[in-house]
């Protein structure tokens, strides 16, 4: 099943792979004859997505939050393509509602996948990539992940932790020769805010008049998101094959914006209370 044409043919697991972002890699990545190994919780549906018989194409159906599954996932794709090169954590969904609007459920399930997921399919591939001393994971987080919007904060929450984890996972795992690339992609035309890639709090407050506005703005972009999914993976793609990739890497026009605006916000915050946060020493 290994394709060795090219020295610049890699092994690629992607999760998230039957829809959006993580379809158009997939479908990028086997027209260039690349090795793609890629998850989903609905195999057939991911086989019907992608449309593909082909050697280098491995789909398995994978349940991210069961660490058993994910490792079973990774050591098919090591048996099936003798290394893994690249892991694009892409699996994720959005989840809109104040936080007292969403249960306990819907916020540790949305943890589950998009949070946890991520570290299971770390934890399980690391092994490979600490013999190999070498490989490249790539964490799909959102602009939400530094700059949030109204009514996101559990998606925001999620996201900051899949920034946050990556940022100390690059310098743990430097020493093997693996790098880090985190990706924060602004608003690009796939199926992400669909009801089968978006969750929205079922006991809404009525009192929550901003948060109801913004969610109900955000719902209306369907179709209309400036940002093209083909680009964004071929972008992603690139990265891998730069010999030093960015550890943060911004997507889209609007999240670009977005990021600058909230750097300067935070710059002003900070420099007003600089007085105050070091003024906190010990008198003598």
């Amino acid at each position: 099943m290994q394709n060795n044409n090219t020295e610049n043919t890699k092994t690629w697991f992607i999760t998230g792979a039957s829809k959006g972002l993580g379809l158009s890699l997939v479908k990028q990545l086997l027209a260039s004859g690349q090795n793609v190994a890629a998850t989903s919780r609905n195999l057939a549906q991911l086989v019907i997505a992608v449309g593909s018989t082909a050697d280098n194409f491995l789909p398995i159906e994978v349940d991210l939050a069961n660490e058993d599954s994910v490792g079973c996932a990774l050591h098919q794709t090591k048996k099936a393509f003798g290394r893994i090169d690249v892991v694009i954590n892409n699996a994720g969904y959005g989840i809109g509602g104040s936080i007292e609007e969403l249960t306990d459920k819907e916020s540790r399930d949305s943890f589950d996948v998009n949070v946890f997921g991520t570290l299971n399919v770390i934890r399980m591939v690391m092994p490979y990539m600490r013999y190999q001393k070498s490989g490249h994971i790539i964490n799909i987080s959102s602009i939400a992940g530094f700059a949030p919007g109204v009514g996101w904060s559990v998606y925001a929450a999620t996201k900051f932790a899949v920034e946050g984890l990556s940022t100390v996972l690059a310098e743990d795992v430097r020493e093997f020769g693996v790098k880090v690339t985190v990706v924060a992609p602004g608003a690009f035309r796939t199926s992400f805010l669909t009801p089968e890639s978006i969750v929205i709090a079922k006991s809404r407050i009525d009192d929550y008049q901003a948060v109801g506005a913004s969610l109900e703005r955000y719902l209306g972009y369907h179709g209309q998101q400036a940002g093209d999914p083909e680009k964004a993976a071929a972008a992603i793609i690139n990265v891998a094959y730069q010999d030093n990739p960015p550890l943060h890497l911004l997507l889209g026009a609007d999240a670009y914006d977005r990021a600058m605006a909230q750097l300067e916000k935070l710059d002003k915050e900070f420099r007003f209370n600089e007085e105050l946060s070091k003024s906190m020493a010990y008198s003598a």
